[in-house]
């Protein structure tokens, strides 16, 4: 659905400068939108990112920054739209008000939704996380891995996409089969005599 998603964005709003990179980010990172928000100008690292973890739960959280790999493109397109601004400025900004939070996002993101043919009652900013999780699984990506590069926990990601990995689980065991050759009494590949 990411790529689909991605690929198809119409030249209006897929050049927005504001959502879009937003858009663009969460799809690539599969970040949380509030995760997202809370990246500063000096987060943007080469073709990194230093993304802030998350504020999930009801203890009071220590931010810390976890690397994220980036293309090159999407780290061009942040670096032209942060020129300027100071180190400790949004990274993403909402026109006008600064930082972006969830709800101001629900708008754009059911324009861009509509616009590739889906229902934004189903495809949520969150599908690209969910998304994001399941293409680092299918590409054998380390659970602990992909965990760790998503703020959550191993046990998380096993209860909730184990029928994602048990899809592709197939294609994956078939890779490691040993495929054993009957050699004939004549030294080639054959029925044995």
């Amino acid at each position: 659905m990411t790529w689909r998603f991605a690929r198809s964005l119409p030249k209006p709003i897929g050049s927005a400068r504001h959502s879009g990179l937003l858009i663009e980010t969460l799809a690539i990172t599969g970040a949380r939108v509030s995760q997202a928000a809370r990246l500063d100008v000096a987060d943007l690292q080469m073709d990194r990112l230093m993304m802030p973890s998350s504020a999930k739960g009801r203890a009071a959280k220590r931010y810390n920054r976890v690397p994220l790999p980036i293309p090159h493109g999407l780290a061009a397109r942040l670096k032209r739209a942060a020129q300027g601004r100071a180190d400790d400025a949004p990274l993403l900004v909402r026109p006008g008000y600064g930082r972006w939070i969830s709800s101001s996002l629900r708008q754009p993101f059911a324009i861009v939704t509509r616009a590739v043919g889906c229902d934004p009652k189903v495809v949520t900013p969150n599908c690209l996380r969910h998304s994001s999780i399941v293409r680092q699984l299918i590409n054998s990506v380390p659970i602990r891995v992909t965990a760790a590069h998503h703020d959550t926990s191993i046990r998380m990601i096993e209860r909730t996409y184990s029928k994602h990995i048990n899809d592709h689980s197939e294609a994956l065991v078939r890779r490691a089969l040993l495929d054993a050759v009957v050699v004939s009494d004549r030294g080639y590949p054959g029925a044995a005599a």
